[in-house]
Order: structure tokens, then C-alpha cells, then sequence
């Protein structure tokens, strides 16, 4: 076999050199044979015996020579295996499918494998998956960053393409041949991340933390024992953050300023930030239970910006009903706790200082626009006529923005159209309101605080003043830049606000029977016949708004159900199913009924009544989208139930929408449910 191998190139020429110089001498002896006959047949004899020399030596030596040159290059190959074998650096060769063909020693001992070791790359780096390697993908080369056991690797991948070897090769078939292999190499990043950890760890963080209810617990204690109370709770609060290597400064007597790394943090998280309920422990014969809100601030570009990413946190978890933490990041905002009612405000001071900012808002601008949340319901729209009487007192023009007009909501609509006394432009669409809006206008938002579902998300772009009233808690999703914000989450309703600043506009402002009607039903849905929610100023609400005029009766007509409705409701409150023996869950199929996203909201309410049920879950399939209506009494907070399927509400009655079918929805509630019981949020 050796025999047949032919060599070629410099190799060749450099062992046919002799033979050409005997052709050389060849030429030298026929000019000689001209010079002398004698002399040219002597060098004749000699070439002959040189070139016999030569050629024995070339057929003697060439099997040699290439026994030489194929061990030369066996061993040049075996000391780049070596080499790659001994490389430090771990380096492993794949197939297209992904598995190991080749490994090196570093490689070997990263992953504590044999030299024998063959099975996929994903079973030792499960995030590996063959749907990221090169070839699988637009690149030939890519990055990931892989973990093994403690070790974290930054893996290197490119693609080896093989067919030029092929085309070259033969023994392969090269045509329509297009393999290729993979060559890993891994980057030992622990020390680095352990590093870079260590330094994000030690990087500041910025929290505030306030006193919810300081006046109301104050008043409940005696007076000899305010101080005490007050040192228990500013010890308590001290030692909590102490312990954590944090620095705790009194800014106010209701407000303090933290400031720790960002390790601690962790810890908090670990613990669901547990001095909220440690608080509540203070205790010195004070009838009400001390509670806080914290706003953290972390991973700004800043100090300055974590304090400011702090105020926008405590400002979140004060407009949601305080008793919680709130932590800002760049990226997100994650909420903690919130599972107890907000204590409600006996004084009136803020609808006071409210009503007049509101007053000088509209007295500068030439016409108000009020708008409601998608789907307006009674609160919404008896808010706006609230609004709207507002600015009819004094003397601007004003506009109800409502698109869909709900069957709950007919009713009142009815009372204003065709109605002498108001006007025809009233009540106006999206539409006609973009086409109408002036540069002076003051938008008014009510019963939302989520840009996203308001009845027309493009008039908060042409306005450059905007209000905005809402007793709902506040999520991460907000109206920015509002000139005037009234965020209450302990009243009942938007109408129930919009009641007490009426009464601090003017002393000429005089609501019709009409408006009182529309305000008083508003107050009255929401709480469910004053069942849920109901405070001191919601009656307060409800006597003013009877001696402007409203008539009980008439407003209880409106809004009783017609025989569909009713039995809508009945079947879905008997199809109800006790999921985990605390949460019913049902289906308001409605498909005869007119607003069957309502009747989903009274079945939601009456399935409050079983014993045993913590928390009602309605769905509601409505114009292509699965609406889903949650109540609950006081021990399971919906809201934040809600807000993990992309909704949102009060702590008893909250909502969301989702895609698809009833039966998806149905499995997302309980997924979610299932999770939250298992994360400690539910019991």
C-alpha cells in the first residue's frame, strides 16, 4: 500500500533534483562528442553509471522516504491532539443533533465525565437545548451563558461546516453533502459573577416607610399612653431595619427614611417584608392596629434616582390602601402584602383642599371633558354627571365622553336625553370629542387610573390638564403628569367623592333629582346595597345627595332585573363549583341577556352568600373576551389575586379580562389560585 503512494509537489521535485542534473549532464556530453570522440564516450560510460546510481536509489529510498514522512505526520497530528487534549481551556466537539464526539481534559473534569462520555450536551446543560445551536439557528456562532453543579461557564459555540472536506474526500460522496460539527469551548465565569454579586449586594438601596393610620391610632389610645405608643412603634421599626445593617432616619412623626444594601433586601423578600405585620403587634390598649406602608427604590442609575423610584413606591402602596410594601425597579414593580382594608379617613379635609384645586383648575379653562373606564358602569358614569354639574355651575361647557352604553347604564343615560334642561352635545363619543377638544381643555378621568382602559386612551395625549378621581387601588400602570390626582381607596365609590367635593365647590351649586339619582345609584351598586364597603361618609354621601333630591325608590327600580337576567344569574350561581372548599367558581353563560358581564358581577355577589366561600371567581365570555368578575368578604384579598392575571380592583371586589376560551379561563383562575396558596399569599 505504501508502494502505491505517490508523492507530489516540492516533495517530488526536491527527490527528482539528481535526475535532472544527470539530463544536464546528457547536454554537456554531446557538446563534448564534438571536441573529442574519445573524451565524450568516457563521460558517456560515466552518465550511464550515475543516472544507473540514481534511479536504484530513488525506487531503493522512495518507500522509505514516505514510511518517514507518514510517521512525521502521525506524529505532528498526535501533538495537536496532545495540544487540544491538554488544552486548560474546556473544549468539546458536537454533531449537529448535539451530542459529544470529543471531549478534552478540562472539558472532563468541569463536568466530572469520563473520557467516554457521549450523550447529548443537554444533559449536562439542560438550558442547551438543540433548538440554540448554531445551525439551528440564523448564526454560526453564538453565546449562552450555562450553569453546572456551582460553577457558572460562559459557552462559546461556532459551527465547523465539513463540506469542503467532503468535496476533497475520496471516500465521502460529497454531492448534496452539507454537515457540519460544533465546537464548545467554556469560559470558567464564577469567580467573576461571584464578584460582580458581591458588588450588586453592597449597592444601596432606598426605602420610605409611613405610618397609615398615626392620627386614628393616636386618638384610640389615652392620652398618658400616646407617647409609649409612639416609642414602642419607632422601636420597633429601628431594631427591624438595625438588624438588617440598615440606617433608619425619623423624617416626620408618621415617616421614616431607610437606607440599606441591596442584600437586605433580599431578605425582605424572603421574609414578604414581615415587619408590616410586626407593627400590628404593638399594642399598649390602643383599639385600632398600627399599620405601614414601605416604598423601596433599587437599581437606579443613581442614589437620587432610588429615592425617587422610593416616593413613586409608597406613593403605589398609599393609592392601593397602604398595609403593604411596594418595590420599584427600573423594569418592574413587585407588590407585598396589602391583605387588610384601609382604614377610612373620618375627616373631610382632603375632599375640602381637593375641591378647591378642582375649582381652579376648571375656573381657567374654557370646557371639561369627563371620561370613565371602558364598559362604563353606574359609578363611572354617575361620577361624570357629577363632573358635569361641577363645570355647568361655573359657566364652562362640558362633555361626557361614552361610547357603549351597557343596559345598566340605559336607564340613566335616558333621564338626560331628550331632557330639556341639558344639552344635545352632553353626552359625546371618542369621536366627536377628539374632533371637538380645544387647546384649553381640562380632561377629567373617573373611576380609573389605568390609561390602557379608559373610554378614549387618545384624549389623555391631547390634553395638557388632567384630573383624576378614583377610588380603586392603584396598580404599576398609572396616568401619568396629572395636574390633580384624588386617589381614595377607602371610599366606597367615585361617586361617593365626587358627592363630597360637590358640597365644597360653591354655595350656589344646586344638583337636579337627576344627577342625585345618578350619583346615589353609583354609591349604591358599589356597595351592594351598602353591604360591602360602607363607611360613615358613604351615609354622609347618601343623606346629601337625598336632600338634593334623590329618589331611592325610583333608583332601586332602575336597576331590577328582568326575568332573563334572573335566571342568568340563577344558573350560574347553581353551576358554581367549591374549588379547594373556600373559592366558587362558575361560568355566566348570559347569552340572552344584555350586559351579561353585569349579571356576572351580581352572581359573583351572591355566591358570597354560601358558607364557607372566601372568594367568588364569575366568568363572563362578552364580545370576544372572557371577563372576570372576583368578590370576597375579608379574608382573601382579590385584588391581588387579580392583578397576577393582568387586572386589577379594590381588596373585596376586583376584575380582569383574558383571551381565549371559558375553559382556559377557568384553569387560569385555578392555576393562579394554586400558585398563590403555594407561595403563602392564600390560605
Amino acid at each position: 500500500m505504501k508502494n502505491s503512494v505517490k508523492l507530489k509537489g516540492r516533495m517530488k521535485s526536491y527527490l527528482q533534483s539528481s535526475l535532472y542534473l544527470g539530463f544536464l549532464l546528457i547536454a554537456v556530453d554531446v557538446l563534448i562528442y564534438f571536441i573529442d570522440y574519445r573524451a565524450g564516450l568516457v563521460l558517456t560510460c560515466f552518465i550511464i553509471f550515475y543516472l544507473a546510481i540514481i534511479l536504484s536509489l530513488m525506487f531503493y529510498n522512495k518507500p522509505i522516504i514516505v514510511n518517514e514522512l507518514i510517521s512525521f505526520a502521525t506524529q505532528y497530528g498526535q501533538i495537536q491532539r496532545r495540544l487540544l487534549r491538554d488544552l486548560d481551556l474546556p473544549h468539546a466537539l458536537l454533531d449537529e443533533s448535539g451530542k459529544i464526539i470529543w471531549t478534552n481534559i478540562a472539558f472532563e473534569r468541569a463536568v466530572n465525565k469520563d473520557r467516554g462520555y457521549r450523550k447529548s450536551i443537554t444533559s449536562l446543560f439542560p438550558s442547551l437545548t438543540r433548538d440554540k445551536l448554531p445551525g439551528n439557528t440564523d448564526e454560526n456562532e453564538i453565546e449562552l451563558e450555562v450553569d453546572y453543579e456551582e460553577s457558572n461557564y460562559l459557552a462559546k459555540l461556532k459551527k465547523i461546516s465539513l463540506k469542503e472536506m467532503a468535496e476533497n474526500s475520496d471516500i465521502i460522496e460529497a454531492k448534496g453533502y452539507d454537515g457540519y460539527l460544533i465546537a464548545l469551548y467554556l469560559f470558567d465565569e464564577t469567580a467573576l459573577r461571584i464578584a460582580l454579586q458581591e458588588v450588586d449586594d453592597q449597592s444601596l438601596a432606598v426605602g420610605l416607610i409611613y405610618l397609615d393610620n398615626y392620627e386614628e391610632a393616636l386618638e384610640s389610645v389615652e392620652e398618658v399612653r400616646r407617647s409609649l405608643l409612639i416609642a414602642l412603634i419607632d422601636r420597633k421599626v429601628n431594631k427591624y431595619i438595625a438588624a438588617l445593617d440598615g440606617i433608619c432616619k425619623k423624617m416626620e412623626k408618621d415617616k421614616y427614611l431607610v437606607v440599606m444594601r441591596k442584600k437586605a433586601i433580599t431578605v425582605l423578600q424572603e421574609n414578604r417584608f414581615d415587619l408590616l405585620e410586626d407593627v400590628k403587634t404593638v399594642n399598649i390598649g390602643n383599639e385600632m392596629a398600627v399599620t405601614i406602608s414601605i416604598g423601596v427604590g433599587l437599581n437606579g442609575l443613581s442614589y437620587a434616582q432610588n429615592y425617587e423610584f422610593a416616593r413613586n413606591a409608597i406613593d403605589l402602596a398609599l393609592g392601593r390602601g397602604g398595609d403593604q410594601a411596594v418595590m420599584k425597579m427600573p423594569e418592574n414593580v413587585m407588590y407585598y402584602g396589602g391583605k387588610s382594608q384601609q382604614v377610612e379617613k373620618s375627616t373631610r379635609v382632603k375632599a375640602r383642599v381637593k375641591a378647591h384645586a378642582l375649582k381652579e383648575i376648571i375656573s381657567i379653562k374654557d370646557e371639561i371633558y369627563v371620561m370613565g373606564h371602558r364598559m362604563g358602569d353606574t359609578d363611572s358614569f354617575g361620577a361624570a354627571v357629577g363632573i358635569y354639574r361641577i363645570a355647568k355651575t361655573l359657566g364652562k361647557q362640558a362633555h361626557i365622553v361614552l361610547n357603549d352604553i351597557t343596559a345598566s347604564m340605559q336607564p340613566m343615560v335616558e333621564m338626560f336625553r331628550n331632557n330639556g334642561d341639558y344639552e344635545d352635545d352632553m353626552i359625546v363619543n371618542s369621536t366627536q370629542a377628539l374632533e371637538m377638544i380645544g387647546n384649553n381643555a381640562v380632561l377629567v378621568v373617573v373611576d380609573v387610573n389605568k390609561p390602557s382602559i379608559t373610554e378614549c386612551p387618545e384624549l389623555l395625549r391631547h390634553c395638557k390638564s388632567i384630573v383624576v378621581f378614583d377610588h380603586h387601588r392603584q396598580g404599576s400602570e398609572v396616568i401619568e403628569n396629572a395636574t390633580l390626582s384624588y386617589i381614595e381607596a377607602y371610599a366606597s365609590s367615585t361617586c361617593e367623592m365626587v358627592s363630597e367635593i360637590l358640597q365644597y365647590i360653591s354655595d350656589t351649586l344646586r344638583i337636579k333629582s337627576e344627577e342625585a339619582d345618578c350619583l346615589y345609584a353609583g354609591i349604591m351598586i358599589d356597595t351592594n346595597n351598602f353591604m360591602t364597603k360602607t363607611g360613615v361618609r358613604t351615609f354622609e354621601a347618601a343623606a346629601f345627595l337625598r336632600r338634593s333630591g334623590a329618589d331611592v325608590t325610583r333608583v332601586h327600580k332602575m336597576f331590577r332585573d328582568d326575568a332573563e337576567e334572573y335566571k342568568a344569574k340563577a344558573d350560574a350561581v347553581s353551576q358554581a363549583e367549591i374549588y379547594r372548599q373556600s373559592y366558587a367558581i362558575t361560568i355566566c353563560r348570559g347569552e340572552n341577556v344584555q350586559s351579561p358581564t353585569v349579571i356576572g358581577a351580581q352572581a359573583a355577589n351572591e355566591l358570597l352568600n354560601i358558607k364557607g366561600v372566601k372568594a367568588s371567581f364569575v366568568l363572563t365570555a362578552y364580545n370576544g373576551v372572557i371577563y372576570v368578575s372576583a368578590r370576597s368578604i375579608d379574608e382573601v384579598n382579590v385584588q391581588l389575586v387579580m392583578e397576577r392575571m393582568g387586572g386589577g380592583g379594590h381588596l373585596n371586589v376586583a376584575g380582569c379580562q383574558l383571551d381565549g376560551s371559558l375553559e382556559t379561563g377557568i384553569a387560569t383562575v385555578k392555576g393562579t389560585l394554586d400558585t398563590m396558596i403555594e407561595e403563602g399569599e392564600l390560605s
